[in-house]
Formats: structure tokens, sequence, C-alpha cells
């Protein structure tokens, strides 16, 4: 999420993944771990920098396929229905290998028609959270 949503993660409640496949290599990948189906994650953030109040959002993890992809859902939150996958795909660019992410979000807004008058808002402000979390990632992996 922006640096400006102050994002905080209140707690973390991991399932331990499924476990690898045959098909996964190298012993670097084998050490890694993740947050399997029905880990939960509550997390907390400002909706807006200047606002005096917090949102609260519980996500759990509904499906995870290493290499492939994790799906998480919002079990409370602003949203009235939140369904985000992550998928990941290996991918040669200029000569090199790397990893394409992909997201693909399905959501819809509260309050009915009251709320859809906010949806150009809420979707550009997901774009924005994307664009940035793309920058956070290339600088991120560079340093590893």
């Amino acid at each position: 999420m922006p640096e400006g949503a102050q994002t905080r993660i209140e707690e973390l409640r991991i399932m331990p993944a499924a476990p690898r496949d045959a098909n996964t290599v190298g012993a670097r990948s084998q050490l890694a771990i993740a947050a399997g189906v029905g880990s939960e994650i509550p997390l907390s953030f400002r909706p807006a920098p200047w606002l005096p109040f917090r949102l609260h959002w519980l996500a759990q993890i509904s499906e995870f396929r290493w290499n492939s992809h994790f799906c998480d859902y919002q079990v409370r939150g602003p949203f009235a229905q939140f369904h985000h996958c992550h998928r990941f795909q290996a991918a040669m660019q200029s000569g090199a290998w790397g990893t394409t992410i992909t997201d693909e979000i399905e959501y819809a807004l509260p309050l009915g028609v009251l709320g859809g008058l906010g949806s150009g808002m809420v979707r550009r402000k997901l774009e924005r959270s994307f664009v940035e979390r793309q920058a956070r990632l290339i600088k991120l992996i560079a340093t590893t």
C-alpha cells in the first residue's frame, strides 16, 4: 500500500504452505517460507493521510501454489467484496530471465449506488498502489 496510508500489519496468523512439488528446483528456493491457505493478515491503514482514523482489514489466503500464484480475499474491511490473485510467471526480457507479476482484482464498494459514485476514485487509488508496489519491488529485488 502507498506510504501515505501508513499501513500496519497488526498480526500474522500463518498457516504453512503445502510442500513443494518435485518440479521446484534450487537450493535457495527450498529455504523459502510462505503463507499458505488459511493464513490471515489483519492490518490497518489510513484511507487518506490527513484523516485521523484507521480502517481495519482482515485478509485471508484462499489459494496458494508455489511458483504460480496466491489469492486472498477480504474477510472484513472497507469493501463490500474484495478478491485479489497475485500471479507469477518466469519470463525472459532483454536476454535475462526474470518474473512477470500480474494482479487480478475483483471488488465491490459498499453502500450500493452511493458507493458506486466513488468507484473511479477507488480504481485510480488501487492503480497508483500497484505502480508504487512495482517500483518498490524493483528496489527490493535489486538489493537481494
